[in-house]
């Protein structure tokens, strides 16, 4: 069985699709030193028949950094595991919690916790294949499996074959009638039940996901949990993981906003060398200047498809140029 630290996953940038890139992941880490960050979900099926270093590529300063896997069949996730090891990413991670209609017709995310058995298999078949970290992201419950006994159970088989951590997002998933954004605000949180797994497998890891949108909500988790999980906190207003980062100890002091953003200029230059258009790379960086004065011109000017056309990455600093000096930020 791999070996696991606690504090690995003190920190954590949940998997977004569409947003939690290569790019924000490198945005991310100026942020965050210690934090592990978690890839955009990847199907077996683009992972074996796609373009994989359109999915797996990444900055090496990215690490700690997690692949996510959605699947259900376990030779074809052993596969993937595989093949994600070899790239060099320090965990896999299975999906069991996405609610979308795309994976509910491909009968994986949170759909597999009806199958804790398929689910298990898929464990043990990636543990067999790789010697990095198998974890696993799911919800509290499906629809109307409210009972408590349900995720027990279902946790219960994935730690009797080995699994070690657990990224809980506190809800249920409701598949039925509600959008992936509203799944992930509708159905309540459940912080004790969650907090209630801990209890019963004191050896397993278990990070918590869901409403975490302020520091001081983070640190009063950390009580019951061994880490915490953002997802759109960190993406809208991004220096949350810079205080975070504080007040967990990863780092003695805040970062400087203007070296943050130098280093994305000069990443920037990189990136269209290589023929990576700037849109991408300053879209991550939307939620940057949050809460202060200028915030909206900063947003404008790197959303202004006009001005990214140009692909100039001193974009960036005109941008910043916008927004009034934070003593404690800048």
């Amino acid at each position: 069985m791999t070996q696991i630290n606690r504090s690995d996953w003190q920190l954590c940038v949940a998997p977004m699709i569409d947003v939690t890139d290569r790019h924000c992941r490198y945005f991310h880490r100026l942020l965050a030193p210690r934090a592990r960050l978690y890839s955009e979900m990847t199907t077996t099926g683009a992972l074996i028949f796609g373009d994989q270093a359109r999915h797996l590529d990444f900055n090496e300063t990215e690490h700690p950094v997690a692949l996510q896997l959605g699947g259900s069949e376990p030779a074809d996730l052993a596969k993937c595991a595989s093949i994600g090891e070899r790239w060099g990413y320090d965990e896999i991670n299975l999906n069991c919690g996405c609610p979308s209609e795309r994976v509910q017709k491909g009968a994986f995310g949170a759909c597999l916790m009806r199958e804790p058995a398929l689910v298990a298999d898929c464990i043990k078949a990636m543990q067999d294949a790789v010697s990095v970290p198998v974890t696993v992201k799911h919800r509290m419950g499906l629809d109307g499996t409210t009972d408590y006994a349900f995720v027990r159970d279902f946790v219960g088989q994935l730690f009797d074959v080995g699994c070690r951590v657990f990224i809980v997002h506190a809800r249920h998933a409701i598949l039925g009638g509600l959008s992936p954004k509203e799944n992930r605000e509708v159905p309540p949180l459940q912080f004790d039940q969650a907090a209630a797994l801990r209890s019963d497998f004191p050896d397993a890891v278990f990070v918590v996901n869901g409403g975490l949108t302020a520091v001081e909500d983070c640190v009063t988790a950390m009580v019951s949990f061994d880490g915490v999980m953002l997802g759109r906190a960190a993406w809208h207003g991004p220096m949350i993981l810079d205080d975070l980062s504080v007040a967990l100890g990863h780092r003695s002091e805040h970062v400087r906003a203007d070296d943050v953003v130098m280093a994305m200029m000069q990443y920037a230059s990189g990136q269209v060398a290589r023929g990576v258009p700037l849109r991408v790379v300053a879209r991550t960086m939307l939620g940057f200047a949050q809460g202060r004065r200028g915030a909206r011109k900063w947003r404008q000017m790197l959303s202004d498809q006009q001005l990214l056309a140009a692909n100039d990455p001193e974009l960036i600093e005109l941008a910043w140029q916008q927004i009034e000096p934070d003593r404690t930020l800048a």
